[in-house]
């Protein structure tokens, strides 16, 4: 595999080299080097170039967009720092700047999205003829940290939940939020996009858009049904501006809930709620698949519910029921 790996660097340098004479036979080509400064623009308007053709042709996500975007300005930082233009990255320089990261700190997790990034980036860079080559095919992701996710048991979501006063201000959307969080089991970006027009109380469902912009229905309980009737009739018409949009959550101000409001919004909760656990909405999430899984729930229905593309994400809530499973059985068992 690194023989293999090698002898394909060496064609991609073979060919640059072979480019790179070309240009230099060229009687005009001492007045066509790129200075420096040129050369950092050339990656930075390439990534300019991938991000719109994410947004515009491949219809992706505003944060999937900043995502790639964060992993590419990286990139194109520290190719800045070597003075590296795109025609001279290769597969080892790529290598390099992984390693780099690597040292710097950063997650497995992330390293492994950073890897994903660069591979779909000069991908496409080869496919639009703007690189003769892809250098970075023969990159292999670091493997995923196998990490279960962390749960909040039921009677905390309980507590989480009802020690929200919905006669005090913003109680009873703060209740409601709360409750389509651990009903629904939706993700940070989906509540904060939940719209009036995709929200049916009458038949309990809500339909959320989700990774890659796909559209799911899903149940709400009767709990969380009750506290958005109540947050819709007696609060949210009060949030109302004139420009306020059709979103369900609105802010003091009228507009759209941002996600790190969302996010502080569940820190303070706890806290006043006496939880001392780290609280975020995504804690939620996973502690709706797992109390569904506890309750005997099918794991492909958990699959739909959550909107995993591969059922392989969502049985790792398998592993952690098992856990749960081992620790009441080494409890209660007279040999465990």
């Amino acid at each position: 595999m690194r023989g293999a790996r090698i002898q394909k660097n060496s064609r991609w340098r073979e060919r640059i080299r072979t480019l790179m004479s070309s240009d230099e036979t060229s009687p005009s080509s001492q007045h066509d080097q790129p200075d420096d400064s040129c050369k950092s623009l050339a990656v930075e308007s390439a990534i300019d170039q991938f991000i719109l053709f994410l947004a515009t042709e491949k219809g992706l996500s505003a944060s999937y967009q900043l995502s790639v975007r964060q992993s590419l300005d990286a990139f194109q930082s520290w190719c800045q720092g070597k003075s590296l233009h795109l025609i001279n990255i290769g597969t080892h320089e790529l290598s390099d700047f992984l390693t780099t990261r690597k040292i710097d700190g950063l997650a497995a997790s992330s390293l492994r999205v950073t890897t994903v990034h660069l591979k779909i980036f000069f991908r496409w860079l080869a496919k639009t003829h703007l690189l003769p080559m892809d250098p970075a095919e023969p990159l292999h992701a670091p493997r995923a940290e196998k990490s279960l996710p962390e749960t909040l048991h039921a009677n905390y979501c309980s507590v989480l939940i009802e020690s929200i006063d919905t006669s005090q201000y913003l109680g009873r959307r703060d209740r409601a939020m709360l409750e389509l969080f651990y009903s629904s089991g939706l993700r940070l970006s989906e509540l904060c996009g939940a719209r009036l027009e995709n929200l049916d109380l009458a038949e309990k469902f809500i339909r959320v858009t989700g990774k890659g912009n796909k559209m799911r229905i899903i149940p709400l309980g009767e709990m969380a049904r009750n506290a958005l009737e109540l947050y819709l009739a007696n609060e949210r018409p009060n949030l109302v501006r004139p420009r306020t949009s059709s979103h369900v959550f609105l802010s003091v101000r009228g507009g759209c809930l941002s996600p790190e409001r969302v996010r502080e919004i569940v820190k303070e909760r706890a806290l006043l709620a006496g939880i001392d656990q780290n609280i975020y909405p995504h804690l939620l999430r996973h502690s709706f698949a797992t109390h569904l899984l506890e309750g005997g729930a099918d794991l492909r229905v958990i699959q739909e519910l959550l909107g995993h593309a591969d059922i392989s994400t969502t049985q790792i809530y398998t592993h952690v029921d098992q856990k749960r499973l081992k620790s009441l059985h080494k409890t209660f068992h007279p040999r465990g």
